[in-house]
């Protein structure tokens, strides 16, 4: 028998992706606005001007139309000041996050000042925009805010078709520590097995594991090994194409249950077409060669059909 060890896995985890969005005319005027170094606003029903603007009223939900554009000085409210700098925040040096109101506005406007040290900012400090090199129409052609009484930096105004999408990138970095049970499961899959744990009140069995029952709530501590094969409970056909997509669509993204387990997960369903995967399909897992192996589902390349006749319904209705 193997032993594997109980302590907790960590590993740094990197999410990214792209976001883009549809603008509107609301916000499409303020970012197109923005690439031609103009700010707008927009007047709320009790006469206040909202920047960035929005496209219902905060008061009365009613919509607004009403731009109004606003100066491009202003006057700090409130600060924070910020000593080592995030990968993609506006400056790769200190500087200060602000709620700026500018003059024209009636609320603040949230973005960095550039004031060389803490010793310089100051709520009440008047600040103007500094534009970015090359605008695009978001808000980041803004570059940041600065004192008046450091010398302005000069930037061309961009042109172009009014902005209506917007793409954002997205990242979140951070240090993800597994559980003691997910830790085993992680270790269990180097070494080509596939370790659930049973609840001792209901015998359902998870996996991956828990660290509870989430039907009983008592400690799930009968750990068990199941086998690497099961059916297909529920399934979706990927015909989109997306960043980072590895499979040529179609493809089949699949639940598959275990024998022996109470809960499907999620992988993929190859070694057919699409349209042949069907709820009760008898699959296999395709595993990578062993020195490929690690502590991760994906030693796990695909599961596969394994040709059995489909298990019956009744069999898996329960795990839909």
């Amino acid at each position: 028998m193997v032993t594997i060890s109980s302590e907790p896995l960590s590993a740094p985890l990197d999410v990214g992706f792209d976001y883009t969005r549809s603008l509107g005319p609301v916000l499409g005027r303020f970012a197109t606005g923005l690439r031609a170094h103009t700010i707008a606003g927009i007047r709320g029903s009790d006469g206040r001007v909202l920047v960035p603007p929005t496209e219902y009223d905060p008061v009365t939900a009613e919509k607004l139309t009403e731009f109004v554009d606003v100066g491009t000085e202003g006057v700090v409210q409130t600060w924070s000041w910020i000593a080592q700098p995030l990968a993609g925040q506006p400056l790769s040096h200190p500087f200060a996050w602000a709620l700026v109101k500018l003059d024209g506005a009636d609320t603040a406007l949230l973005h960095a000042v550039d004031a060389g040290s803490p010793d310089r900012m100051s709520t009440g400090m008047r600040v103007r925009v500094r534009w970015a090199a090359e605008p695009v129409g978001s808000i980041r052609d803004i570059e940041c805010f600065e004192p008046l009484d450091v010398e302005p930096t000069e930037r061309e105004a961009g042109s172009g078709d009014p902005v209506t999408m917007l793409t954002t990138p997205i990242h979140l970095t951070y240090q993800h520590t597994a559980s003691p049970e997910e830790s085993r499961y992680l270790r269990g899959l180097a070494e080509g097995r596939l370790l659930g744990q049973r609840c001792p009140a209901c015998n359902k069995v998870y996996i991956p594991p828990r660290g509870s029952c989430p039907t009983d709530g008592v400690p799930t501590e009968d750990e068990i090994e199941l086998p690497d094969h099961g059916v297909v409970t529920t399934f979706c056909v990927v015909n989109v194409p997306f960043l980072g997509q590895r499979i040529k669509p179609p493809y089949v993204a699949a639940y598959i249950l275990l024998e022996g387990a109470d809960i499907p997960f999620l992988h993929l369903v190859l070694g057919c077409a699409a349209d042949e995967v069907r709820m009760g399909m008898r699959v296999r897992a395709q595993w990578r060669p062993r020195e490929q192996w690690g502590t991760t589902l994906e030693n796990i390349d695909h599961f596969r059909p394994t040709g059995e006749p489909d298990a019956p319904y009744e069999s898996y209705a329960q795990h839909l």
